[in-house]
């Protein structure tokens, strides 16, 4: 996902009028502005050839592009770049005096319409939001993802789908699954979450009518009701794992995706993998890191060993490694020591859980 962050934007104008707005915006919100030789100040890069040349050089290394020209400028030249809405940055186009600040590319994933805001709440701009669930006070299915750092099977045909739905009228529920956080005492993030126009469902048993029902939980089933089930799953499950070096990585693999399915967690729910520092290298990590599209961490001796000693000692890591375990101490770092389960140990591998929502 393509998240907008203030340090990563850039603008570009065109004109006497351009460079002033662009001066009061990058004093309010950190950014690189370009602009022609011709108008060039204290500040300010110079495109690079073009245009047309120098977005495209940029496009793809900022989150955010705004431009201080008109629409149609800006669509044609941002027309050959454009892939999808979730990896293109966001794109915002403001006019000659500062009047409408327009949300014109990647408006949801990519963060434009909370960036037009934004933009024009410090300018006394009128914001220009186009898309149907903003237009119709209802909440995105990608936004809801965006924030609980979920997904789901088939995001993309999914999402559109429900939103789809939702702007035609449809009733579709929304359950939180909290049996799935119940281990470790924790809840969803439901106060900070947009959830206009869902229908809100608390006991499945008893469903009003509904055309659909996104099920929040980590869990790697889903409810049997009568209706269709998007299961939403948060990305918030890490793994500590410890191995012998060079473990074949389909063992790595195979004993992840068993203890994962031991504790009915659905394999999407992965956010990260950790070890120790020492095996930053091991290939069998890295290709599962790979292989499940997730961070691969690793942490120093020196900061596993005060929690280390809270766990079961095997003299054989500590010889080599320099602390008696690895999976344990790790999990508890990357979850808060918000651990799931019993270890996992065979075959020279030792892979801990953790949920850090």
């Amino acid at each position: 996902m393509n998240i907008v962050k203030p340090e990563s934007v850039a603008l570009f104008c065109l004109t006497p009028g351009g460079v002033r707005l662009a001066k009061r915006l990058s004093g309010q919100l950190p950014m690189t502005c370009f602009t022609s030789q011709s108008l060039l100040e204290e500040g300010f890069e110079s495109f690079h050839g073009t245009l047309a040349h120098t977005v495209a050089e940029v496009f793809n290394a900022y989150s955010a592009l705004i431009f201080i020209c008109a629409t149609g400028l800006t669509v044609r030249v941002i027309a050959p770049l454009i892939k999808d809405k979730f990896s293109d940055p966001a794109v915002v186009v403001i006019d000659d005096q500062g009047q409408h600040a327009i949300s014109l590319l990647s408006g949801h994933m990519g963060g434009a319409n909370a960036l037009t805001r934004y933009i024009a709440g410090l300018m006394g701009a009128e914001p220009v939001i186009t898309t149907a669930t903003d237009v119709n006070q209802l909440a995105a299915v990608d936004i809801l993802a965006q924030q609980l750092n979920a997904t789901m099977t088939d995001f993309r045909q999914n999402v559109k789908k429900l939103n789809q739905l939702m702007v035609c009228g449809g009733k579709v529920g929304l359950f939180w699954d909290r049996s799935s956080l119940a281990t470790i005492k924790m809840h969803w993030p439901e106060e900070y979450c947009d959830t206009r126009g869902l229908v809100l469902i608390t006991d499945l048993d008893d469903l009003p009518e509904l055309d659909a029902l996104l099920y929040v939980s980590l869990h790697d089933t889903v409810p049997d009701v009568p209706v269709p089930v998007y299961k939403l799953v948060p990305r918030c499950v890490v793994a500590g794992i410890g191995c012998r070096r060079d473990t074949p990585p389909s063992t790595v693999s195979r004993l992840l995706a068993q203890q994962l399915a031991s504790q009915h967690i659905d394999p999407l729910a992965l956010r990260a993998i950790g070890s120790v520092s020492i095996k930053s290298d091991e290939p069998a990590l890295r290709n599962l890191a790979n292989q499940c599209c997730v961070p691969f961490e690793t942490y120093s001796v020196e900061i596993l060993k005060p929690v280390a000693a809270h766990f079961p000692v095997s003299d054989f890591v500590r010889r080599v490694v320099g602390i008696g375990s690895v999976s344990q101490p790790v999990a508890w770092l990357m979850s808060n020591g918000r651990l799931v389960g019993d270890t996992l140990r065979t075959q020279g591998v030792t892979i801990t859980l953790g949920v850090s929502c």
